[in-house]
């Protein structure tokens, strides 16, 4: 069952309480302008929730309850760089720092603050996919939505007020610390631990960032602080025309326009993809994925010119080349399609997706013939040769031109996705 809309329309308690009686299972993906989160179902409960480009807070938390030490979060972390296949969590039990049950336990805290922080998003748009599972999680939970509506609506009120004073995370905020000495008042815990961080240099964002807490927690502490006098603004950080963005910057749009891609968001994708094009003129993999989403969507002159660009930056690696070869055939320059499997030969002997294009070229059509082995096959080209049949499903259920359909596969089924890395 699909189920999609705006949240202006249907707030995500509503959508979750209509899943969770639905004993729905799949992926609920929840997107606004800058942000991307995802709730997965297994038969109406939820098993696990993520925020795309949010910092992973299990190690925060386990210090924040005295679980473990600072020191012993940065020793698993620094164990981590070195094993990128261990999760923080599993190398944090297999030095007995803590227990199976106490890292559930701490897990299931963790995504219950995920939902708590998208139950605070009013705007943007919802997609629910049916029968999608979270990849590559070692720790699953079981939570039941209704527990967490209570908790969520009374965060949800409190949200409202805390924008009244801080509106944007941009802002950056300033002690007065003349003013706090005279004062009587005690501050909590947490304010106490963001008084330092709040020197004049750090936007709410980075304040968020470095203190290891959650938004809700600083918003709510910093609220305090601002009603109370004691803090005042300072400015708000450069726009991102302004100032040359970092490479992690580069990346939260690079990962925002993959997650919209996956989810079939394909303008919003295109349009992360752009931004990173703009952020860094020499990444080829933006204009690879630009070309892919133009592809899609019939467009091919577009996507000729982005899957050029890509050639011409990524030092022309064969898939750029093979897709352009479609682009080509979409009966724009259809002359230019046979040059284009010339090109990707030179650069990728062997490689089995050229091959069968130049063969099929040499019998004077890209059409690969009817019958579902051929449409497996395009399926493999697609997702790789280990593509399950669910995927093979779901791919035969995109489309993409109108026109595409009429010559047999769809443009999507006839390029390959795989990215390569930016020479």
């Amino acid at each position: 069952m699909a189920i999609k809309g705006s949240l202006k329309e249907a707030s995500l308690p509503d959508v979750l309480q209509l899943l969770a009686l639905g004993q729905k299972t799949g992926c609920l993906s929840i997107a606004d302008r800058s942000n991307f989160g995802y709730i997965y179902f297994d038969r109406g409960r939820i098993s696990y929730a993520s925020i795309v480009n949010r910092r992973d807070r299990l190690g925060d938390i386990l210090v924040k309850h005295e679980k473990i030490t600072q020191e012993q979060l940065d020793a698993a972390i620094h164990r981590q760089a070195k094993a990128r296949d261990k999760k923080l969590g599993e190398i944090l039990v297999i030095q007995n720092v803590l227990t199976q049950q106490e890292l559930e336990r701490y897990m299931r805290m963790q995504i219950e603050e995920s939902v708590y922080y998208l139950f605070t998003w009013t705007q943007g748009t919802f997609n629910f996919e049916a029968d999608v599972r979270p990849e590559q999680q070692d720790f699953l939970v079981s939570i039941n939505p209704e527990s967490l509506l209570l908790e969520g609506a009374r965060r949800v009120d409190e949200w409202g007020l805390i924008e009244k004073k801080i509106p944007s995370f941009d802002l950056i905020f300033l002690v007065d610390r003349d003013r706090l000495a005279i004062s009587d008042a005690k501050l909590t815990e947490v304010q106490d631990r963001l008084l330092p961080l709040l020197d004049g240099s750090r936007d709410v964002n980075q304040v968020i960032e470095d203190s290891g807490l959650g938004e809700f927690e600083v918003g709510k502490a910093l609220y305090g602080l601002v009603t109370a006098g004691f803090l005042h603004r300072a400015g708000r950080t450069a726009s991102a025309e302004d100032v040359k963005m970092t490479d992690a910057r580069v990346e939260e749009h690079r990962n925002l326009g993959i997650a919209f891609y996956k989810t079939g968001m394909l303008d919003e994708a295109a349009r992360e993809f752009r931004r990173v094009a703009e952020l860094r003129g020499t990444d080829a993999n933006a204009h690879f994925f630009i070309g892919l989403v133009a592809l899609k969507q019939a467009r091919w002159r577009e996507a000729m010119e982005a899957l050029r660009l890509a050639a011409e930056k990524g030092g022309g690696r064969p898939a750029v080349f093979h897709n352009l070869g479609f682009a080509r055939g979409g009966g724009v320059l259809g002359g230019g399609r046979a040059r284009a499997h010339r090109s990707a030969g030179v650069r990728g002997v062997g490689d089995r997706r050229l091959e069968a294009g130049r063969s099929r070229e040499r019998r004077g059509t890209s059409r690969p013939g009817k019958g579902a082995v051929r449409r497996e096959g395009a399926a493999d080209l697609v997702l790789g040769a280990g593509a399950g049949s669910r995927g093979r499903r779901g791919l035969r259920n995109r489309g993409a031109g109108r026109g595409a359909g009429r010559r047999g596969l769809p443009p999507e089924r006839r390029v390959t996705e795989q990215p390569f890395r930016a020479a």
